[in-house]
């Protein structure tokens, strides 16, 4: 689908990969409704409006606000008519992406860029989480692509714009291509010390996805969240409301500590210990396009042979007694490139 339905009104909700909104509004020319979370949520959503229209809301995030999601669906819930109506007040789409989508979109950009170039990926600060995650997305970029030097920044954020290109400049560079990792696209920094960096270029790559792909996805989103309420209906809000669950304080303990916590919430403890990567079904293998994009490839594991795949693992965990010892045996971990299981899958039709 390429075109918006004209029986739907679109709220497209933001967060900070989005400038709250302001790098959207472009969208409002087509009819959709540009809001942040929370208030400004609340209030387009209740607004009645005459007519038979569905109302659909789009969390605009690339994978690294999952909290925008859940607050959305806190924000919906708290609607009349809301969760588990014969008429839902609005329903709530997947997210416009993820992580996987953002890695693959950032790829194809930077294949564009001549690879003698340094990148310099930035995006909007936002949590601590939210910064670390994208340190996580440049470091798969450098990783399966081509260029020698990837640095990262954030807009509001530390380090800044031009303390990146900076670092890029310290390091050897003589041309930085800033590479979007949001909505937002910042402005290019000044040249550090003009006087000393003769030839020196700054660019930006432009935004991660173009405005036609982007209203490509965008339609998508409500379609698939329509056909989902009229065949099961389901207004999403209930698995929205778990999309921040696994984002924040990695649940770790060093060694030899115990589990002692006053946490309210229980733990399940498997003795098996089935260390299992769990794929969507049909997604086996982690094949990804961008989202109204073309033929980009995002290999999630790198193999000896050549052979670029995701596929589930399962470790078992031997239990040997003696004389009373209990002792546990674990195999060497699969010595794959990156960490699975970090990114929620959002189904594309593309």
């Amino acid at each position: 689908m390429n075109a918006l339905p004209d029986d739907c009104r679109v709220v497209a909700v933001c967060g900070h990969e989005a400038a709250h909104g302001e790098a959207l509004r472009d969208l409002e020319t087509l009819g959709v409704v540009v809001v942040s979370s929370g208030r400004e949520l609340y209030r387009a959503v209740a607004e009645r409006r005459p007519g038979p229209e569905q109302l659909c809301v789009v969390p605009m995030t690339l994978g690294r606000d999952p909290r925008l999601v859940a607050d959305t669906a806190r924000t919906l819930r708290a609607l009349p008519g809301g969760e588990g109506s014969r008429e839902p007040r609005a329903l709530l789409a997947e997210p416009f992406g993820t992580t996987t989508h953002l890695i693959a979109w950032l790829r194809a950009a930077a294949s564009r860029v001549p690879v003698t170039s340094s990148l310099l990926v930035t995006a909007p600060a936002g949590d601590p989480f939210d910064d670390a995650e994208l340190y996580r997305v440049a470091s798969l970029v450098h990783r399966y692509g081509h260029h020698a030097l990837v640095e990262v920044a954030f807009t509001g954020g530390d380090p800044d714009s031009a303390e990146g290109v900076r670092r890029c400049l310290l390091l050897g560079a003589d041309r930085v291509v800033l590479l979007p990792a949001a909505f937002a696209v910042p402005r290019s920094p000044a040249v550090p010390g003009p006087a000393d960096r003769t030839g020196v270029r700054i660019e930006c790559a432009g935004p991660p996805v173009s405005r036609a792909a982007l209203i490509r996805v965008l339609a998508e989103r409500v379609a698939d969240a329509r056909r989902r309420w009229s065949e099961r209906a389901d207004d999403g809000i209930t698995a929205g409301l778990t999309a921040a669950d696994d984002h924040g304080h990695g649940h770790t303990h060093p060694p030899g500590e115990g589990h002692d916590h006053g946490h309210d919430h229980p733990h399940d403890h498997d003795h098996d210990h089935d260390h299992g990567h769990d794929h969507p079904p049909g997604e086996g293998h982690d094949h990804t396009h961008p989202p109204g994009e073309g033929h980009s490839h995002s290999h999630m594991h790198r193999h000896p042979s050549g052979e670029e795949h995701d596929h589930a693992h399962s470790h078992p965990h031997t239990h040997r007694h003696s004389d009373d010892v209990h002792s546990h045996s674990h195999p060497r971990p699969h010595p794959h490139a990156i960490a699975e299981g970090a990114d929620r899958a959002v189904r594309s039709s593309v």
